[in-house]
């Protein structure tokens, strides 16, 4: 797959540059180009010369290459690759990247370039956690950039956990994977989002507690592997992802009117939030406080997108998927829910108070499936997303 492609690889500052030398000797073992870019923190932990030496090529480091620059030299290293790679991606990159900022050679070719981008992180557990990088990595994801890792790992100034770099035929594989078609290739997948609002009267509604954080971050999973993704979102607080086809919708209802018109799909994921009930009569005007007394609302039950939608007699995806937000019983519940909807699998999480999961960062999972129940560690949700997508391309071959 990698005969003949060509890499242009920044090398940012970190400990972990080390082992870009060794990335570059597996990319050209496969037959790879390796450009490199070299940082100004990156030189300070490997050499120019060690890293031309195993490229094969010329190291680029200054943005102000007279020579170069006269030919918009940047614009040239930016575009000629089939595949940006960065290795390590720091904090401050990273930080760069998602501001837009571009005052040195890498963060021009990265502003500049039209090609896709992969970046490894590398850091400190504590950088890597901090909210200023979880907000960065967030918006590069919906951007559209590819990530590899970080993994878990004793780290070099002695703490351990999330932050250091993958390994470089980890690297290797993720790269392999941007340049191929992708296991979803060609495939159609539905994916909806986020909260459903449910007027009372034109400035107050009802709904549920819900960032739309899971399902956008699915939504760039299943696009990352190749799908086509029809991602119908409700008032979400997170933006939606690139690349996917967006239908904004405000209300149960129109969710459905959405979904239904999004057909056919060969998988389908129903990560929304979607309120159980609405307001009958819902006032087209303000209701005001006044000696009246309390207002009166009846409800009624919203449709049942995901029941609707998994025991259908033609058309059904072949593959249905939905979500449980519990607070007790956690796996009982979802079980008898994947049976009481039809649908394949149920993907359930523990939304307690005290667990925070429910509009933050992180989520833990219990698959639950025909098979049984398989239970993941608490993960990113962007983690998540990564590691279901590759469930859902294996399951539809």
């Amino acid at each position: 797959m990698l005969q003949g492609k060509s890499i242009l690889l920044i090398i940012g500052g970190g400990i972990a540059a080390f082992k870009a030398l060794d990335l570059i000797r597996r990319l050209r073992e496969r037959g790879a180009r390796v450009t490199p870019v070299l940082t100004g923190a990156g030189a300070e932990f490997v050499t120019p010369l060690s890293v031309s030496a195993l490229a094969g090529e010329k190291v680029h480091q200054d943005l102000f290459d007279l020579t170069a620059e006269a030919e918009m030299g940047h614009i040239e290293l930016s575009r000629a690759a089939d595949l940006v790679v960065v290795a390590p991606a720091t904090a401050d990159l990273m930080g760069k990247m998602a501001g837009g900022l571009a005052n040195d050679l890498a963060s021009t070719l990265l502003m500049a370039t039209d090609k896709r981008v992969l970046i490894a992180p590398a850091m400190n557990v504590r950088m890597w956690d901090h909210p200023a990088t979880r907000r960065n990595a967030g918006t590069l994801r919906g951007d559209g950039i590819l990530f590899v890792g970080p993994n878990n790992g004793d780290m070099a100034c002695g703490e351990f956990g999330p932050g250091r770099m993958a390994e470089p035929l980890e690297i290797v594989d993720a790269i392999d994977t941007a340049l191929g078609d992708g296991p979803l290739r060609g495939r159609h997948v539905l994916v909806t989002s986020g909260p459903t609002h449910e007027p009372i009267d034109p400035v107050r509604y009802i709904a549920n507690r819900s960032s739309g954080e899971q399902g956008a971050a699915i939504a760039a999973a299943l696009r990352d592997l190749g799908a086509r993704v029809t991602f119908v979102t409700g008032p979400a607080s997170v933006p939606a992802p690139a690349g996917v086809e967006v239908v904004a919708v405000e209300t149960a209802r129109q969710m459905l009117e959405a979904v239904e018109a999004a057909d056919p799909a060969e998988a389908a994921i129903f990560a929304a939030a979607v309120a159980d009930w609405h307001v009958t009569g819902a006032s087209d005007q303000k209701i005001k406080k006044d000696a009246s007394g309390l207002p009166t609302l009846g409800f009624a039950e919203n449709p049942d997108i995901l029941a609707t939608v998994s025991q259908r007699d033609t058309g059904r995806p072949a593959l249905v998927i939905g979500f449980a937000a519990e607070t007790e019983n956690v796996v009982e519940n979802a079980t008898a829910k994947r049976a009481r909807k039809g649908c394949d699998w149920v993907l359930a999480n523990d939304v307690s108070p005290e667990t925070g999961i429910m509009g933050g960062a992180e989520n833990k999972v219990h698959m639950v499936t025909a098979d049984g129940v398989e239970e993941w560690p608490r993960l990113d949700k962007h983690e998540v997303a990564a590691r279901l997508a590759a469930k859902i391309a294996e399951a539809l071959g």
